[in-house]
């Protein structure tokens, strides 16, 4: 039985892809687990790989090493493929209210953790664990391990370890802070969702409207002219001519004329200067516009081609080509105004108005090939992961300090992956990837980084819990999870009157946490923590993997 005991206990690549599968295993099935309707989720393959770790299952350190930093390469581009879209246009409408109060729960953070590291003495290196796990925030983690490794080329178990033994009750902390706001302000979910419709007023959703020209300011005045007088969102779809009663799509070289009538798309808070302007709304369903003239027809033509990604709608030239009209774009499930200057990217959906014969000549111009979108683009990927890692190797020198900082295998790629999926499609760069695809990475990635670590702390686990005081790391992980939490979370709500539910978000963002994310959609009955959350994290992932590695080279 020597070959089991090999396979078990040995040093082969056999042994190492065994215990990996076995600790990933292990860890998600005792995941899924609930403790008061709580779940720890996939950290659990963390505490599986410390528990194999402890009864002596090991794996080569080199190795251990390679797989536990590609995982966190794999990890951290994906998420930031996933929020980078998203990044710019968080800071609007609130925005940048709410990045602000998640910085300040981050520096909170920062300030308590590095309070507690000169009051006690306890190694920097432990509290910045600590701070990780306190936080939920497993990148954070790897940055720190990188910049330790970087400065004095080993590692140090016991930045895991701080993390490992601060996770459980981090997560048990940002919930209970959730739950503490609640009572201190006393909400009533109600009378909050009240409050949400009132603040938000109307969607910016894309609307159709049929209007009337009665504007004598519109009478003889192409479309192309008019567009440029009104400083609004609105796009031209069919004309109805009133002199001979027939239908024509509409193009910039179309004359208006009194008691034409035009089918408009435009959003909610335009419509009314809209119709203002050119006359008075009329009650015309599409379905009306579309019996006037049984040749136009409309249909929603999807993206594939990597030749149309990054280019505008103006430099297609479909209306002069094809006869066609773009009326809508539908980006991951939001519709946007097809103005002339957007850049249309792989996976729009693009809703087309024109006769049949020339609807099958764009589509065949745009691709509209669902199986394109799920081959998966490889290049693109590596592209975004060298340059990410050449990022994350560069020094940066600060005045008096000796040791260069450098963004890492953690900060590198996630800056790369931000920037590439907003300005990729500019470079002709697909940098489109299917939301399981990008799950599915992301998860592998965090398995293999989280085993990794477990592994590594495993042998010293129980000892630093029963000898080396790690039960006292448990309450001040507690401390820098809710004191934080509590103090931004207070002025949020006296100062800058948010509503409870945004306030959520927040705070689950600002630790990116996904257990009290999904606590707090549950709880709320709608999607605002969601938006919430969505608004921050990108900014607090990369504050919380930046002041990690910075506390590291400053002080470690």
């Amino acid at each position: 039985m020597d070959w089991l005991n090999e396979l078990f206990f040995g040093s082969s690549i056999a042994h190492t892809v065994l215990l990996f599968a076995l600790v990933i295993v292990t860890g998600i099935a005792l995941g899924k687990i609930k403790i008061f309707g709580i779940s720890l989720g996939i950290t659990f393959v963390l505490f599986a790989g410390v528990l194999a770790g402890h009864f002596g299952l090991r794996v080569n350190e080199e190795i251990l090493h390679f797989i536990k930093e590609f995982g966190l390469i794999l990890f951290v581009y994906s998420i930031g493929l996933q929020v980078g879209p998203g990044f710019f246009t968080s800071f609007k409408k609130g925005g940048i209210t709410l990045n602000m109060l998640a910085t300040g729960i981050v520096f909170t953070g920062v300030i308590t953790t590095l309070i507690i590291h000169y009051i006690t003495g306890i190694p920097v290196q432990t509290m910045v664990g600590i701070m990780s796990g306190a936080v939920t925030n497993t990148p954070g983690l790897g940055a720190a391990q990188q910049a330790f490794a970087d400065i004095h080329g080993t590692s140090d178990p016991n930045i895991s370890l701080g993390y490992a033994v601060a996770y459980p009750l981090g997560v048990m902390g940002i919930i209970g802070s959730i739950l503490l706001m609640k009572v201190i302000f006393r909400i009533n979910n109600e009378k909050e969702t009240e409050n949400l419709i009132e603040t938000l007023g109307p969607k910016e959703n894309v609307e159709l409207i049929s209007v009337e020209v009665r504007n004598p300011a519109v009478f003889g005045k192409k479309m192309g002219d008019v567009r440029r007088i009104i400083n609004r969102q609105f796009v031209v779809s069919r004309v109805l001519f009133a002199e001979n009663i027939h239908v024509e799509i509409a193009s910039s070289a179309t004359v208006l004329n009194e008691g034409d009538r035009i089918l408009i798309a435009t959003t909610q808070p335009d419509k009314e200067a809209i119709e203002t302007y050119f006359g008075i709304p009329v009650q015309m369903e599409k379905h009306e516009w579309d019996l006037l003239d049984k040749h136009l027809v409309s249909r929603r033509i999807l993206i594939t081609k990597s030749n149309i990604n990054g280019k505008q709608l103006r430099q297609l030239n479909l209306r002069s080509t094809f006869g066609v009209n773009i009326t809508r774009v539908n980006r991951s499930g939001v519709d946007l105004i097809a103005d002339s200057g957007l850049s249309l990217q792989i996976g729009d959906r693009v809703t087309v108005v024109g006769n049949e014969t020339a609807i099958k000549s764009v589509e065949r111009f745009l691709g509209n090939q669902m199986k394109r979108l799920h081959e998966p683009n490889l290049v693109p990927i590596f592209i975004g992961i060298f340059l990410g890692v050449l990022l994350g190797s560069v020094p940066f020198a600060f005045p008096g300090i000796p040791q260069p900082v450098k963004l890492g295998l953690a900060g590198g790629p996630l800056i790369v992956a931000i920037l590439i999926s907003i300005f990729g499609p500019k470079y002709h760069l697909v940098t489109y990837t299917t939301m399981s695809a990008n799950l599915m990475l992301r998860e592998i990635g965090i398995c293999l980084f989280l085993a990794s670590v477990g592994l590594g702390a495993g042998e010293q686990f129980i000892d630093t819990i029963v000898n080396k005081g790690g039960y006292q790391w448990i309450g001040l992980g507690f401390i820098i999870t809710v004191m934080p939490l509590l103090i931004v979370g207070i002025i949020g709500r006296n100062v800058f009157k948010l509503n409870y539910f945004m306030l959520m978000g927040l705070m689950a963002g600002s630790t990116t946490d996904p257990p009290a994310l999904a606590y707090s959609n549950a709880t709320a009955g709608n999607d605002i923590p969601a938006v919430g959350y969505a608004t921050v994290y990108p900014l607090t992932m990369f504050l919380r993997v930046l002041s990690a590695q910075l506390i590291i080279s400053f002080l470690g």
